[in-house]
């Protein structure tokens, strides 16, 4: 298959594509300006937007039984799916919009929209408002990180971005070791709705802080002639694809079989639709939302792939260890989350010392290699971990799987942007956060899959025939396993742990395909520019008076 002709050159080497990026960039690391207060309020502004995004991707992970519980939801994986579905389908136009209409006016508008899913989420009385909310929710969501990252990177040259891609990470690393926490607490109390209500005045600061302090071009013409410039074919092929494989995962062995058509047939479709769409994108459209050179380098693609995998078995210990801890340890809500502070611990630190070292030593494929090295054995004796294991032992072996986690997180940006020119960052980017999004959904679709497929088989008959909707309904009832008679609640429990064994043993296999992918990147030079079309208005703020 060849590439057409106004596309060929367009595979750079790292030579070239330095040469080529000269024309568009200014800085060095020979002179680093200094960073003037206004750029220090626009960073701080994006610190607290990336916490309140990712806090919402995990604040619910501990509050799901008590949800679903009270408004009688059987299909609870949806919660968490919807947010991340809406995120990921988002993300590409995002990208898109971010190109044509400047930085600013879209990271405004996903903000906004945000505050807008907050406000429906936490007024919600049923399951079909709050997963519309979380539709909302996740589409301000997912374009507020991607233009997050996509503004430090305008900001910052690659060389220099590990410090900041740390910080950025403390927020993360931040917001995944108290959401849970957080999420138990307020569900504990019956008041769950506020984890929806505490995002509106935190998000809302943030807004104002962008809305005074961001100040970066807006590309010129009309609205209808940057409308005509956006990739809606690409769009609507990537956004269909990605919600036709959500919806078959969902339904995998829990309403259908795995072999049924109501399954294979989404999936597959989706897939084939994935695979089209990068297909579309190197021969049709005039502006692709993904230029062919991204992903023609096997450095970028190994990038690409690593953060797929990643994603998954991330998004997923932070969704199902509540469940352990909840059915198995009679944990509360509150409780649960605290005991989530093992993974965290070990996310946070490694995250930050991981980007630090990349602005330090210049080279990110001893950090990607040795975390999934950790990662694969932290999973492995994660799932020897049984119903009667004590509480300390499952929290530590958390921590390995965090430090695993942690060393790939920041780092896995790098091999993605160091071979492709800068003035190719933002559309690298897209495509990054586009396959994280996309996996934390598989990351909680197939966690839910597999937990749901195991407790059906193992769940004792006297539990389940309590309940006409089946074991759908049992993950609601986790909050009344203690009130069980002696025998049955150990059986239950007895379930609930074996279950999640399998779901850790699956994350091995996960991790194993993580480490392969990482072996095909090369170690290439840092960028030291950045580029110029999107540098702060006003050349003198860059540097103290």
């Amino acid at each position: 298959m060849e590439v057409p002709h106004h596309r060929v050159g367009l595979v750079d080497t790292v030579e070239n594509s330095a040469a080529r990026s000269k024309n568009s960039a200014i800085g060095s690391d020979d002179h680093k300006p200094a960073r003037s207060l206004r750029f220090w309020l626009v960073f701080l502004s994006l610190f607290v937007a990336v916490f309140l995004v990712c806090l919402e991707a995990t604040v619910i992970s501990t509050a799901l039984p008590t949800i679903a519980k009270d408004l009688k939801i059987s299909q609870f994986v949806w919660i968490g799916a919807c947010y991340a579905l809406a995120n990921a389908a988002a993300l590409p136009l995002c990208g898109g919009f971010a190109q044509v209409f400047g930085r600013k006016p879209v990271i405004v508008g996903s903000l906004i929209l945000f505050i807008a899913g907050s406000a429906l989420g936490g007024s919600a009385h049923n399951q079909s408002v709050l997963l519309a909310a979380r539709v909302v929710q996740g589409v301000g969501g997912g374009c507020t990180l991607a233009l997050c990252t996509i503004i430090v990177s305008d900001l910052v040259s690659l060389s220099e971005r590990g410090t900041f891609n740390g910080i950025l990470g403390l927020a993360f690393c931040i917001s995944g070791g108290i959401g849970p926490l957080v999420g138990g607490a307020l569900a504990q109390e019956g008041q769950w709705r506020w984890i929806f209500y505490i995002n509106i005045p935190i998000a809302f600061f943030s807004l104002v802080m962008i809305l005074f302090t961001l100040q970066v071009p807006t590309p010129p013409g009309s609205i209808r002639q940057k409308l005509k410039v956006i990739d809606w074919g690409g769009n609507f092929i990537i956004v269909a694809s990605t919600a036709s494989c959500s919806i078959g995962l969902t339904w995998a062995g829990i309403q259908h079989p795995w072999i049924s058509a109501q399954v294979l047939v989404p999936l597959v479709v989706g897939l084939f639709g994935i695979m089209a769409f990068f297909v579309y994108e190197a021969f049709i459209p005039e502006n692709p939302l993904i230029p062919y050179h991204v992903i023609g380098n096997r450095t970028s693609v190994s990038g690409f792939l690593q953060t797929f995998v990643l994603s998954i078995p991330h998004l997923s210990l932070l969704y199902y260890l509540p469940v352990y801890y909840q059915a198995c340890k009679d944990a509360s809500p509150r409780a649960s989350g605290v005991d989530l502070f093992g993974l965290a611990f070990g996310v946070a630190p490694v995250a930050v010392i991981s980007g630090l070292s990349v602005t330090a030593f210049k080279f990110y494929r001893p950090q990607l290699v040795i975390g999934w090295i950790v990662l694969i054995i932290g999973s492995g004796v994660l799932s020897l971990i049984t119903e009667d294991s004590p509480r300390g032992l499952s929290i530590g072996l958390q921590f390995v799987n965090g430090l695993g986690i942690g060393l790939v997180y920041m780092t896995v940006n790098f091999p993605i942007l160091a071979p492709l020119p800068v003035s190719s960052t933002a559309q690298a980017l897209a495509l990054y956060n586009y396959l994280r999004a996309i996996a934390q959904t598989w990351g909680v679709t197939i966690g839910g899959a597999v937990l749901q497929n195991q407790l059906k088989h193992r769940l004792p008959l006297d539990f389940t025939n309590q309940f006409p909707d089946g074991v759908e309904i049992a993950y609601s009832i986790i909050p009344l396993i203690p009130e069980l008679p002696q025998n049955l609640k150990d059986a239950v429990r007895a379930s609930f742990a074996k279950a999640l064994s399998v779901l850790w043993q699956v994350h091995i296999g996960i991790a194993v395909a993580g480490l392969v992918a990482s072996l095909f990147m090369r170690g290439l030079p840092l960028h030291t520019e950045i580029d110029k079309k999107w540098e702060m208005e006003g050349k003198e703020e860059q540097q103290k008076e």
